[in-house]
C-alpha cells in the first residue's frame, strides 16, 4: 500500500522545496508539480510532491492522518 501524506510548502530552492507536514519539516523534490508555489498544499510520497491539492482537501487528508496515528 501506498501513502501519500499532506504538506504546505514553505520555501523553494530550485527543484526542492521545503514543506510542512504535520507540524515536521521536510525538504522534498517539487519539479514533478509545475509551478507549484510557496503556501500552496501538495501531497507529498517517497520525498516527492506529486500532486497539488486544494485547502478542504488538506484539511480533510490532515484529519485522516492524525485519526491513523492514533491508532
Amino acid at each position: 500500500m501506498c501513502l501519500a501524506v499532506p504538506a504546505r510548502v514553505i520555501s523553494k530552492e530550485g527543484a526542492f522545496a521545503v514543506v510542512d507536514m504535520m507540524g515536521f519539516q521536510s525538504t522534498v523534490y517539487i519539479d514533478l508539480i509545475e509551478g507549484a508555489a510557496i503556501g500552496e498544499y501538495v501531497l507529498i510520497h517517497a520525498g516527492c510532491a506529486i500532486e497539488r491539492i486544494d485547502e478542504e482537501a488538506f484539511d480533510y487528508y490532515s484529519t485522516l492522518c492524525k485519526e491513523l496515528a492514533e491508532g
